[in-house]
C-alpha cells in the first residue's frame, strides 16, 4: 500500500481531481497483485453505486438545492439579524447565526460559505472589517453545516460505519450550538479589541421579532421533522431524503411561492453536478478501500493505537489530531469515506460510542475545508472576496482555536453529543 499511498499524494499535488486520484491509485494496488482478477475494480465500483442506503445522499443534495431557491435564505438572514444584530461584531455575528440556521438547509459547508460570501462579504468589508477577518468568519461559520441535520457527512459516516443515522442527526444538534457559541465569542473578542460596532443599534420590536421567526419557522422545523420521522419509524434514512425533497418543493411553491420554473430547473441542474461529483467519488473510493482491507491496514492501525493507549478518549484525541493534520491536504468527504472503516472499529473495540466518535470525527475532518493548503471552502471564500491566503490564515487563528477547543471538549464530555440521541431514541 506504500506505493499506492505515494501515488495518491503525487496525484493530489498534480491537482488531479480527487475522485480520479483515488481511483487510479487504487487500481495500482491491483497491478501489484496479479493474483487478484483485474475485473474486481470494475465490479466493486458498480456494486457500490447499487448501495440502497446511499440513496439518501443525492436526495438530500437535491432537497438542499430546492431549499436554497425556495426563498428561505433571505428570511433566515432576517431572523439571524434579529437574533444577533445587537451583539458586538455586527454582520460577523449575523453570519455565524445564519450558518447555524442554514445548516439544515444546505447540508454543505462549501456551499454555505460560498453563498454567504456573496451575500454578506462586501457589506462586511464596507463596514470596516478587514478582508482576512471577513473571509475567516464566512468560512469557519460553515463548520456548523455538516453536523446539523441533514449533514451529508453524517449520512456517509453512518452508511459506511453501520451507525444509526437518526442518532447521528440528533447527536449533532448540541455540538452545533456549542460551536455557534464558541465562534460567536471569538468574534465578540475580536470585535471588542478592534472596535467593531453592532449591526443594530436598537433592540428589535416584538412585532419584528415575531415576523422574523414566522418567516424562518419552516427551516427551523425541518430538522425537527427529520428526527421525528426517524424516531417514529415513519421513514428510513433513504425514505426521509425523499420527504426532504417534497418538503422543499412544498415550501418553495406553496408556502413562499418563490420557486418558479426557472429556479426549479436551476436546482435540478445544480444537483446533477453535485450528485455526480459526490457519487463518483464514493464509487471510486471503494477501489482504494479494497486495498486497505486486503492489506489489513485497519488491523495494523488498530494495533498501533492499542499499543499507545487503551483509553477511548486518548485514542479519540489521537484520531482527531491525525484527521485534522491530514485534513490540511485532503477533502473532508474523502476523509470520511476512507478513514471511517479504519478508525471506527478501533473506537468500538475500546468501548467508545460510535455516535460520539462520529460527531468528533466529522468536525475534525471538516476543519480541513477552512485551512491551507487545499481547503475548498477557504479558496471559495478568498476567491469571491479577493483575499490573500496569508491574510486569511493570520486573521482566522482565533476562529480555528475556538473550533479546536470545542472538539477537545466534546471528546471528554460525550454527554454533550449523546444526551439528545439517548433522549429521542433511547
Amino acid at each position: 500500500m506504500l506505493i499506492v499511498a505515494i501515488a495518491f499524494v503525487v496525484f493530489l499535488l498534480m491537482r488531479m481531481p480527487v475522485a480520479f486520484a483515488i481511483g487510479i491509485s487504487g487500481v495500482l494496488f491491483f497491478a501489484q497483485h496479479p493474483e487478484l482478477p483485474f475485473t474486481i475494480p470494475a465490479q466493486i465500483t458498480v456494486s457500490q453505486t447499487q448501495n440502497f442506503s446511499l440513496l439518501a445522499v443525492p436526495l438530500f443534495i437535491l432537497a438542499g438545492n430546492f431549499m436554497n431557491r425556495s426563498g428561505i435564505t433571505k428570511r433566515l438572514l432576517e431572523l439571524a439579524s434579529v437574533m444577533t444584530g445587537r451583539l458586538r461584531g455586527g454582520l460577523a455575528q449575523v453570519s455565524i447565526a445564519l450558518s447555524a440556521l442554514m445548516g439544515g438547509v444546505s447540508g454543505s459547508a462549501i456551499a454555505d460559505a460560498s453563498m454567504q460570501s456573496r451575500m454578506l462579504g462586501e457589506d462586511m468589508v464596507r463596514r470596516g472589517f478587514t478582508r482576512g477577518f471577513t473571509a475567516g468568519v464566512l468560512s469557519y461559520g460553515a463548520v456548523l453545516t455538516p453536523i446539523i441535520p441533514p449533514g451529508i457527512g453524517m449520512i456517509l459516516f453512518g452508511t459506511i460505519g453501520q451507525v444509526s443515522i437518526g442518532r447521528l442527526f440528533a447527536g449533532g444538534v448540541l455540538p452545533a450550538l456549542l460551536l455557534w457559541l464558541a465562534l460567536s465569542l471569538a468574534v465578540w473578542l475580536t470585535a471588542r479589541s478592534r472596535g467593531y460596532e453592532p449591526e443594530r443599534k436598537v433592540r428589535p420590536s416584538l412585532k419584528e421579532t415575531a415576523r422574523a421567526f414566522k418567516g424562518g419557522i419552516w427551516a427551523l422545523l425541518f430538522p425537527v421533522f427529520l428526527l421525528f420521522g426517524l424516531r417514529m419509524g415513519v421513514f428510513t434514512p433513504s425514505e426521509i431524503g425523499a420527504f426532504a425533497v417534497l418538503y422543499a418543493i412544498f415550501i418553495g411553491v406553496l408556502v413562499y411561492r418563490e420557486m418558479k420554473a426557472k429556479g426549479f430547473i436551476e436546482a435540478l441542474e445544480g444537483s446533477l453536478t453535485d450528485v455526480g461529483a459526490v457519487m463518483f467519488l464514493i464509487a471510486l473510493s471503494v477501489i482504494f478501500s479494497y486495498g486497505l482491507v486486503f492489506e489489513r491496514v485497519p488491523e495494523v492501525v488498530s494495533g498501533w493505537i492499542l499499543g499507545v493507549t487503551e483509553n477511548p478518549y486518548a485514542a479519540m484525541i489521537l484520531v482527531a489530531v491525525f484527521v485534522l493534520v491530514i485534513g490540511f491536504f485532503i477533502d473532508a468527504t474523502v476523509l470520511i469515506i476512507m478513514l471511517t472503516p479504519i478508525f471506527l472499529p478501533v473506537i468500538r473495540q475500546l468501548g467508545g460510542d460510535p455516535v460520539h466518535f462520529g460527531i468528533v470525527f466529522i468536525i475534525a475532518a471538516t476543519i480541513g475545508n477552512f485551512t491551507p493548503p487545499v481547503g475548498a471552502a477557504m479558496y471559495a471564500v478568498c476567491s469571491i472576496l479577493k483575499c490573500p491566503i496569508g491574510e486569511y490564515t493570520r486573521e482566522s487563528k482565533g476562529l480555528l482555536a475556538a473550533v479546536a477547543l470545542v472538539v477537545l471538549l466534546l471528546v471528554f464530555l460525550p454527554g454533550i453529543v449523546l444526551f439528545l440521541p439517548d433522549l429521542v431514541f433511547g
